[in-house]
């Protein structure tokens, strides 16, 4: 067996020989660095829920249940336990429990493991989490669909969504991921998820006003705090928001949120290196909003990339590879990561199938950028266009091969940081 490695390490060292990689370049890129900081969180979450038209949804006594998302919501967990805190000083009873659709392997436990992970825990919020999979269905949209919701939501006095408002990776409308998603999609539980999901993405859009629509006339939602991040995700603005007022404000929240994201400001690459990917940074592992490589139909992009390398998965995505399918090469580290039982159920119902199919794969990161670049077609070999990120969610800094310089020079939010250098590849040919 270890023969066989070896030859096979040295079948894929070869074609990857051939291939001399560009020396590449450290740029910033420039986007709007306004933020809330973390230490002021917890006065502006009191001070939006003070306010009386929502305040007077939580009375004293009551139990009230909290959601909490699995995506990389920057401060979740001082944004859940201010959202607890207010809750408290009302003389209420609050809780938390997971509203993340099939996420963590469609088990409890697995959910509670991503909470964890965010520092979400009973010993930080100062308040019970209740885990669960049962949900129940609780009525149906005007198309006949049918909605559910979470167990131990729909046994509580009040019910308060909190999620991020931000572009989908997979469909458009009105209201994309944020508080009418949460609502129908992540606190109904995998059954939820997958009633929605069977219709497919393409007219999601369309179906989710009426989908929420019936989740809130069934249940006892009081509201729900929107959060909308920067570039740098970083928390940018807190809203308070009452069931009418969610109606109302989520379309213009969304707009804001699609201003402020990252994005990529060179469109057209031969290679686009990424270094890691993960549901912690999107829900497709890399967000195709930056990427411009949907797992979808309905969703088109203008940005041209040939071919994407994705090195490896991060350690918060628990071996979830949903994302990889959207990639033309890996590497070996990242396949042997891989937890099926973590992936499956988020794909099995979402009813998209190629996001976590294994493209081919190398021994080394090198090899790996290497192959990506050897299988670029029509392209300028002596000088390519590459450009390397660690993730979709870091887009500040990235690394842009020599032949993009002009470019980079000639955009008002762009700016060299150095000169151009060699990949740094260690002994083993990997980036670290």
């Amino acid at each position: 067996m270890a023969l066989e490695s070896r030859k096979e390490n040295n079948v894929v060292s070869a074609l990857a020989q051939s291939v001399t990689l560009p020396k590449m370049v450290k740029v910033r890129q420039l986007f709007d660095p306004d933020h809330i900081n973390k230490g002021s969180i917890p006065a502006i979450v009191h001070k939006e829920m003070s306010r009386p038209v929502f305040a007077k949804g939580i009375n004293r006594g009551d139990t009230v249940a909290i959601t909490c998302g699995s995506r990389g919501v920057a401060n979740i967990a001082v944004i859940t336990k201010a959202i607890v805190d207010f809750v408290k000083s009302r003389g209420a009873l609050p809780f938390v429990f997971p509203a993340m659709g099939s996420h963590g392997g469609a088990t409890a436990e697995g959910q509670l493991a991503i909470l964890t992970g965010c520092g979400v825990t009973e010993e930080f919020l100062g308040c019970e989490i209740r885990a669960a999979m049962d949900a129940e269905q609780i009525g149906v949209s005007s198309e006949g669909i049918p909605v559910y919701a979470d167990q131990y939501a729909l046994a509580s006095d009040a019910i308060i969504l909190c999620g991020r408002i931000k572009a989908h990776t997979a469909f458009r409308g009105p209201y994309e991921s944020g508080l009418y998603k949460m609502a129908v999609v992540g606190m109904g539980k995998q059954r939820g998820a997958e009633k929605v999901h069977e219709c497919g993405f393409g007219p999601l859009g369309q179906l989710l006003p009426g989908l929420a629509k019936a989740v809130f006339d069934n249940t006892k939602i009081i509201g729900g705090i929107g959060l909308v991040e920067n570039a740098f995700d970083q928390t940018f603005k807190i809203r308070a928001l009452t069931p009418a007022e969610i109606t109302q404000e989520e379309p213009s929240l969304l707009e804001e949120a699609k201003n402020k994201m990252g994005q990529l400001f060179l469109d057209r690459l031969d290679v686009l290196v990424v270094d890691r990917i993960g549901k912690d940074i999107s829900g497709d592992g890399m967000d195709p909003n930056v990427t411009g490589r949907f797992a979808v139909d309905s969703v088109k992009s203008g940005r041209a990339i040939q071919r994407i390398a994705v090195l490896d998965l991060t350690e918060e995505t628990h071996g979830n590879c949903n994302g990889i399918g959207l990639a033309d090469v890996t590497t070996k580290r990242l396949v042997d990561k891989v937890d099926v039982d973590v992936t499956y159920p988020n794909v099995v119902t979402s009813t998209v199938t190629c996001t976590p199919r294994i493209p081919l794969f190398t021994h080394t990161d090198e090899q790996c950028i290497k192959i990506a670049l050897r299988t670029c077609n029509d392209i300028d070999r002596d000088n390519p266009r590459i450009v390397r990120i660690r993730d979709t969610m870091s887009l500040e800094t990235i690394w842009v091969s020599e032949a993009l310089l002009d470019e980079v020079k000639r955009h008002p939010n762009m700016e060299l940081l150095g000169e151009a250098v060699d990949w740094p590849f260690n002994e083993r040919g990997n980036l670290w």
